[in-house]
């Protein structure tokens, strides 16, 4: 460890970027009593965290230089490299966290290129709203060096209770943050589908949440168990077999179209299903259809 790694109960702090989400990581720190210096291409957007006492600094190196953790948020990883490009040799000893978005790939092109200026680099991968920033609840997906997160575990914690080191690969947070956002937003899009067509009848989506709430939220349950079977590559019918789902869909695709709702989304579902079937899949559970997203 290099002398500028050196780390005492509240190191100094550097948020680069300081747009919406970057401004709520920043006033976590210094909710958290650390020094906590700032810098962006705008310098006017660093005067509340100023007012709030945070150190402006005038060019990036300064910035770099101001302590040994240096967080980055800005738009496009493209972009926190470019922004730190000007640190130079400075980055040496330093830890680097990108909270940039992005693709898996981008992130590694960061992390390589942090990595041969001698920096320690963490991706993290926010999983929330920045006015959700330094809730105990928010999750906060971390990869990268294991010594540089646990070194500063106790900053890190400071962005979300919920902060977990989930690979060696810096690349990783980021599939895990597109994984709940999919998931997210295969949810939502059924559910305002199922919206669509209670509405076309009168009824009050509330009332049907009132009357069935218990069955739709106990889905989520069932993800471990797909998990399991996805992993094994095992595709029990512990929740029914493929065929009996075909019917269902059939129905819920003649509805849509009856009523003039919009069938794309089940009609989606039901050529999944219909192919499996097709391919002798027809006593496989539901997990069986991973195969058709996996291929290429």
């Amino acid at each position: 460890m290099t002398n500028v790694e050196k780390s005492d109960d509240r190191p100094a702090v550097t948020v680069i970027g300081t747009g919406e989400m970057g401004s709520a990581i920043a006033d976590a720190f210094l909710r958290g009593g650390y020094p906590t210096t700032v810098w962006n291409r705008t310098a006017g957007r660093t005067d509340a965290l100023v007012s709030r006492g945070a150190r402006r600094a005038a060019t990036v190196h300064d910035a770099v230089t101001a302590g040994p953790l240096v967080m980055i948020s800005v738009k496009g990883n493209d972009a926190a490299r470019r922004i730190l490009e000007p640190a130079g040799d400075a980055l040496a000893g330093r830890t680097v966290v990108n909270l940039t978005d992005g693709t898996s790939g981008e992130v590694r092109e960061v992390a390589a290129w942090a990595a041969d200026r001698g920096a320690r680099y963490l991706h993290g991968q926010i999983m929330t709203i920045a006015p959700g920033v330094g809730h105990p609840e928010a999750a906060v997906f971390y990869g990268g060096d294991e010594a540089a997160y646990e070194l500063y575990r106790p900053a890190l914690g400071l962005l979300g209770g919920r902060g977990t080191l989930v690979s060696a690969d810096a690349g990783v947070p980021a599939l895990y943050g597109m994984a709940v956002h999919g998931t997210m937003w295969g949810m939502l899009n059924g559910f305002l589908h199922a919206a669509a067509l209670l509405s076309s009848e009168g009824i009050e989506v509330r009332r049907f949440l009132e009357h069935a709430g218990a069955s739709v939220s106990a889905l989520p349950s069932l993800l471990p168990s797909i998990a399991d079977e996805v992993d094994r590559r095992e595709h029990a019918a512990e929740y029914g077999a493929l065929r009996h789902h075909l019917p269902s869909v059939e129905d819920l695709v003649g509805e849509s179209r009856a009523r003039g709702i919009d069938d794309e989304l089940p009609g989606y579902t039901l050529g999944l299903v219909t192919r499996a079937v097709g391919e002798g899949h027809a006593d496989d559970g539901y997990s069986r259809l991973v195969d058709h997203f996996g291929r290429r």
